[in-house]
């Protein structure tokens, strides 16, 4: 207590003073750091100077590894939001073409009920003129009258249906919500991609950019030149995702990490076995029942015309001696060429085709996907396991334990007793 009170009292006595205090800290000069008596020689001033000089290379040092570091972070940074514009001006593109789809696909389908209901109304008035003119008798100015309406009416039916026949309303209407559809799950994959917040590649926007670009090729929105081909020589399924890239050097692929990822022997035996049993069972029948539609829609586009032309023929020769008989052949052929149209388009028989092509590539694509997982050899770069194996069951709209027992199921015994 009274060294504190001996300090603050020479405190305020200094500081009641006006006069300058004056403090001094002596440092040592320059030379006292050498010995006395002695000259400084080249060795003890270089020493000296590498001494003073290791904190500040230090420092430098310090400074260019941060600075590296730095415009290392930015450059990926960079490089990331590049490719995270570039995902989302796809991602825009991909909205636009799912209302693009979807519009034009309401508006082939009436299309195909505007034109349905059109033909059979023209080809029903026409029959019935036909029937008119042969039931009474008529001669002269009402005759020619009769015939010439009819004649008209059933070639421009003819002429309807020959266009009809060729572009497959139904058929266009059903391909535009597939392509709806399928848009609409790549904007979910990427809009996925891009919340994850994971780093994204160039290999991603180079994906997405191919995963569009096989959609717009799979599904045209022009009718002519681009326009599928309606009646195919064989039924083929849909193809609606880009070809697979053979990517990697030989070298990385013969390289096995310790990881399994999920991976074992016995569920890539099983991946395997799944794809055997989708070709054996599930290919074959959408090959079978679209080869079936195929058939009937041919059957049916050419019968329709050729119906309403022999209609529009035998009208003209309505009014003869043997005007019953006469009137016979075009009634007949008018009211089979509606009987006709009506279960083509309004059952929509090229839509079925259709859905039967799309289901066939659903397959195929499943399959495929199994087979290119399969081929990667590095085990880390495959997808989990596990949830690959989830994916692919709910793709066939079953669990886990469902695949496996459906699989137990339709293995031969012996292959069972093997395993």
């Amino acid at each position: 207590m009274a060294s504190m009170h001996t300090s603050t009292s020479s405190f305020s006595f200094l500081s009641s003073k006006r006069g300058n205090v004056n403090a001094s800290i002596h440092f040592p000069r320059p030379n006292s750091l050498l010995p006395k008596n002695r000259i400084p020689t080249a060795k003890l001033v270089e020493g000296l100077t590498f001494k003073d000089s290791v904190p500040s290379l230090l420092l430098e040092k310090n400074v260019i590894n941060r600075t590296h570091n730095l415009h290392h972070d930015l450059s990926n940074s960079s490089i990331n939001n590049s490719n995270t514009v570039q995902l989302y001006a796809i991602l825009d593109s991909v909205s636009d073409r799912i209302e693009m789809h979807k519009n034009i696909g309401e508006q082939r389908q009436n299309w195909n009920n505007l034109l349905l209901n059109n033909i059979n109304m023209i080809t029903l008035t026409a029959t019935t003129l036909t029937c008119i003119a042969a039931a009474t008798g008529a001669d002269g100015a009402q005759l020619l009258a009769l015939k010439l309406s009819s004649t008209l009416l059933f070639s421009a039916a003819t002429g309807m249906l020959l266009i009809m026949n060729k572009i497959q309303p139904s058929q266009l209407a059903e391909e535009q919500r597939n392509a709806t559809r399928l848009f609409k799950q790549l904007w979910t994959q990427i809009q996925t991609k891009i919340n994850l917040g994971n780093l994204i590649t160039e290999e991603d926007v180079e994906s997405s950019l191919e995963k569009v670009l096989a959609l717009d090729k799979a599904y045209p929105l022009p009718l002519l030149g681009a326009m599928l081909e309606k009646f195919p020589a064989k039924y083929e399924p849909s193809v609606w995702w880009p070809a697979k890239r053979k990517e990697g050097n030989a070298e990385e692929s013969k390289k096995r990490k310790n990881s399994k990822n999920g991976w074992s022997e016995e569920l890539e035996m099983e991946m395997r076995e799944v794809i055997e049993v989708v070709k054996s069972k599930d290919i074959e029948d959408y090959e079978r029942l679209g080869n079936i539609a195929l058939k009937i829609n041919k059957s049916m586009a050419i019968a329709g015309p050729l119906l309403t032309g022999i209609a529009a023929i035998g009208s003209a020769f309505v009014g003869n001696d043997d005007g019953f008989w006469s009137a016979m052949v075009p009634v007949m052929a008018g009211s089979m060429a509606c009987a006709i149209n009506g279960f083509e388009h309004g059952g929509q028989v090229g839509m079925v085709f259709e859905m039967y092509r799309n289901c066939g590539g659903f397959f195929k694509m499943f399959g495929e996907s199994i087979e290119s997982t399969l081929e990667e050899k590095d085990l880390e770069k495959r997808e989990n396991g596990e949830i690959f194996e989830m994916k692919m069951a709910l793709m066939l709209g079953r669990s886990v334990s469902e695949l496996d027992n459906l699989l137990q199921n339709l293995l031969p015994v012996a292959w069972k007793e093997f395993l």
